[in-house]
Formats: C-alpha cells, structure tokens, sequence
C-alpha cells in the first residue's frame, strides 16, 4: 500500500499485522543469548538517518516492517542480552512487553477519570506502599523515572518545608537560602531537579561520606545545624538506597533521625536499590525506607519493566495535591468536584497532565511473578554479583572496590609496575572497556569513585546465569594478552568452586 497510508484496518489485517511482530519479538528474544551483547549501528546506516526527508508518501506496511527487521532490530541497546551489565539496565520482562502493546490499544490518558487505568494504577501504588512499609494516607504516581520521581518529590518537599505560600509567591518571598542535603554519590538528576525549580546548584550541601561511599549521619547533623545557625533554611535530606555508582546504601535509619530532629524532608532515593528490600540480607538496611517523607523507586531497574516506569511515593498524600493540585475549566465537573468516579486526578498530584497507561506492565508483572518471583530473581542477582566478585579477588592484578554492595561490582585491572599511577592504569582500564564493549562477548561500563576510575559491571538480569559471568570473566582475561597485559591465566573457573555455588532458579526464561 503506498500513497497516504491507512487509517481503518479489518480484523484480519490487524491479526496478519500483529502475527508477524510477535515472530520478531520471539525471535529477537530467543536469539539473543547467541548474538553479540553490543553492535555498534553502522556509519552509513546513521549517516542516512541523520540526513534523510520527510516522507511525502506513505509505504507499505510490509516494507516497514522489513526496515524495522534488518535496519533497526539488529543494533538493539544491549540490555536484553544475559552478558549485558552496563550501567543500571534490565531486559524487559516478557509478559510486560505484550502489556505495552495492549496499553497502546486502549490509549486513555491517564489523568483522571473513571475508567479501569485508573484503577489499575491506584492498585500499583498501592501494592508499592504495602512492599515499602508506606501509611495507607500516602498517594504517589508512576511517572517516567527517576528524574521525574525527583522533581516531583523535592517539589513537594519545598511546598511542606519552606514556610510560605511558594506557589503564589515564589521563591522570592525567602529571605533565606534553602538548602538541600546530599552525598557525593547521590544521582545528578537531583542536581538538574534543584536547578529547574530555581535554587541554584550552590543550594545543595554535599555531605562528607564514608570510606563505603555512605552519607555520615553526624556531618548531616553539623551541617544542618550550622546553616540553621548561619541563616539559611534547610529543606530536605537525599539519601540513597542503593547508589548508581556501586550500590551503596546510605545508613537510612540515623539519617531519618536526624531529618526528625531537624524537621526536614527526607527523601530515599531508591530508585535501582529499593527492590532489595524484598531480600534478606538487605532488608534490615532497607526497612527505614518507612520512614522516609518520599521515596523515589524504578520498576524499570531491578523488577525488569521495559522503561518508561519509574513511581515517585510520598507519605503525606495531602502534601502532594497541595504541591501541583490545578484544575482548569474544561476539567471542572460540577457537583463532582473529585473528579468523575469521586477520585481526584493523577494530575492534581504531579506536574504531567496527559499520562500514559504505564500501569498496566506493572501491574501484570506484579500479578504474573508476585513477590516470591522477584525474590528469587534478585537473590540470584546478588548471588552472581557476589560470584563475579570471588572470581576477580582470586588473582592478584585486580581490584575489587569494597565492600561490594547489591547487585554491583566495580574493579579494575593493577598493571604490575604502575600501581599508584592513577593516570596510567586509568588509560589502561578505558582502553580494557572500550576493548570488552566492543567485543561482542560481554558488555560492562565504568565510574569515577575516590578520584579513580573503575570498570563496572550491574547485574539486573533474570536471565543471566553464571556461565554469562564466567564469559565476562574469561572475556577480561583474553583483552589481556590482546593488549599486551596480565600473566597466563592458568587457573580455571572450576577450581573456585563456581559449580557448587547455590543459584536460585530463574523466575522467567523469556
């Protein structure tokens, strides 16, 4: 079909449609474990979509289609792939992926109204309230992630902490500074979140660390006194469960003592960390979560949602409508005043008006694993996370940063003779990154910690399994040689004991 496309399709038409993206997205997912980890899209291919036309006509469905399958499929992000341990990013759950396609058939804004998204997402929310230990009176929304959970979080912690009527005034009704507190590990989205509602950057406090990377309650506690003393207006605490950088956790439990004491917003960021709780070993690390004023948590991380899903949950629900509660005319229903279906709207609680039905692939994840699934599967995050480890601490030319935390694990390679040069062996280990990533066999990324640089592996995958990090292992000892480095690598996997270490079933072979 070519000329100006079409617009009404018989049911059969939509099957045959329909038919063929399923046989792509199996194949796509069956075959990845056996295709490299990470192609990059090739020169020409870029260089013709960055300087192509409009199209005048329309094409072919089945021409599209074929474009999709050899131009566009074949040079996926990577994060599907069970050796695929970059940054903080899972494969997508399979039943989540048709729940996205449904979603797009119903296609109702999710701002308001009484039809069955709403409810859906007020189910989520509520589901997430329960896991994280929240009062029944708290009120949160599924937004686009972290970034988003952020601005709207410290936008309500502005609106409970800052003393007048900000949303009429403005920020210049302060005399006072406000100021926000953070470790240097805390996400940047909190930096850009500060910075679009006005305060500057020199608002924020960086607050001295540990040697872990965890925030020392006792500097909060100084620097919150001292600009109370100096002035200033201290309006809410940052702190992390879980760190993107190499999963630390913030001692959450003497931070919220010390908001307490202070009257300040405490804020969780737990947006990759968070799901941890539902392990045992995290949990008590995790619990204080429940006492947070706002926490930001991101199924698309560590519950394997394809993105975008991020959830933004704040205690005092009331708070949150006060902060972004504006109902225009068209909007206005008389004698409903909550909205049809007596709720008020998700858009009197967040900033986006227009919202797209992103419940529903929570919702059926949650439903089809339940939280005995996604236990299992974080356990076996952890247990890899913690094999990967063993492995790398066997030899004596790599460091593991420690202590290693979650579901990360940073290191790097020692050359023999240059330790203690930190430029040298960083140009070393980008130039072992650049080597791994373009490889094809595994996929890691890296950070900067304690002025070092590290190689980083996030292991977020249900589908990896301890051969895929013998591969990472055994790909890092072949980039070696290749470059000239390293001593032979006589001793084996096995001889670790990789074979008797306990790993829980997967929850989803996809």
């Amino acid at each position: 079909m070519t000329g100006d496309g079409k617009w009404e399709w018989s049911q059969e038409e939509i099957k045959r449609m329909g038919y063929q993206v399923v046989d792509l997205i199996a194949e796509h997912l069956v075959r990845l474990p056996d295709d490299p980890v990470f192609r990059p899209f090739p020169a020409e291919l870029a260089d013709r979509y960055l300087n192509s036309s409009v199209p005048e006509s329309g094409a072919d469905w089945d021409e599209i289609l074929e474009t999709f399958a050899t131009e566009i499929a074949p040079f996926p992000f990577g994060n599907g792939h069970p050796r695929f341990y970059g940054w903080v990013n899972s494969p997508p759950t399979v039943i989540s992926i048709f729940a996205e396609a449904l979603a797009a058939a119903m296609n109702p804004s999710c701002a308001g109204g009484n039809h069955a998204a709403i409810y859906v997402e007020r189910q989520v929310i509520d589901w997430f309230r329960q896991i994280l230990g929240f009062p029944a009176r708290a009120m949160g929304l599924l937004v686009s992630g972290g970034s988003a959970a952020a601005l709207t979080a410290l936008a309500a912690a502005r609106q409970s902490k800052c003393g007048f009527d900000v949303r009429t005034l403005g920020l210049r009704a302060s005399e006072a500074r406000m100021t926000f507190y953070r470790s240097s590990e805390t996400h940047g989205c909190y930096q850009k979140a500060i910075e679009l509602m006005g305060f500057g950057s020199e608002s924020m406090v960086t607050v001295e660390r540990d040697s872990a990377m965890r925030m020392i309650p006792s500097a909060l506690d100084r620097a919150i006194t001292a600009d109370r003393r100096d002035g200033r207006m201290p309006i809410a605490v940052i702190a992390s469960a879980g760190t993107v950088n190499g999963g630390a956790i913030d001692p959450l439990a003497e931070i919220a003592d010390v908001c307490e004491r202070h009257d300040v917003w405490f804020h969780v960021d737990g947006a990759y960390g968070a799901p941890a709780i539902l392990n045992s070993k995290y949990v008590d690390a995790l619990s204080a979560i429940a006492r947070a004023d706002s926490v930001a948590l991101d199924p698309h991380k560590w519950l394997y949602i394809p993105v975008e899903a991020g959830l933004v949950l704040v205690r005092e629900g009331s708070v949150l409508r006060q902060t972004f509660s504006l109902i225009p005319p068209y909007l206005q229903t008389e004698g409903e005043p909550e909205g049809v279906g007596g709720l008020p709207w998700f858009s009197e609680y967040g900033f986006q008006q227009t919202r797209a039905f992103r419940a529903l692939k929570v919702w059926m994840a949650l439903r089809h694993h339940g939280l005995a699934g996604y236990r299992v599967s974080i356990e076996k995050d952890l247990a890899l996370a913690e094999y990967l480890t063993s492995l790398l601490k066997s030899r004596d030319d790599f460091e593991v940063f420690e202590p290693q935390s979650l579901s990360i694990v940073c290191f790097r390679y020692l050359p023999p003779g240059v330790s203690g040069d930190e430029q040298i062996m960083g140009s070393i280990n980008r130039e072992i990154l650049k080597t791994i990533q373009l490889g094809g066999e595994a996929f890691i990324s890296s950070t900067v910690m304690d002025n070092k640089f590290w190689l980083r592996a996030s292991i977020v995958n249900p589908r990896a399994n301890k051969s895929d990090i013998e591969a990472l292992y055994e790909s890092l000892m072949a980039t070696l040689p290749r470059m000239g480095l390293g001593r032979l690598h006589t001793a084996r996997v096995e001889s670790l004991g990789g074979d008797s270490l306990a790993t829980p079933k997967p929850v989803d072979r996809h």
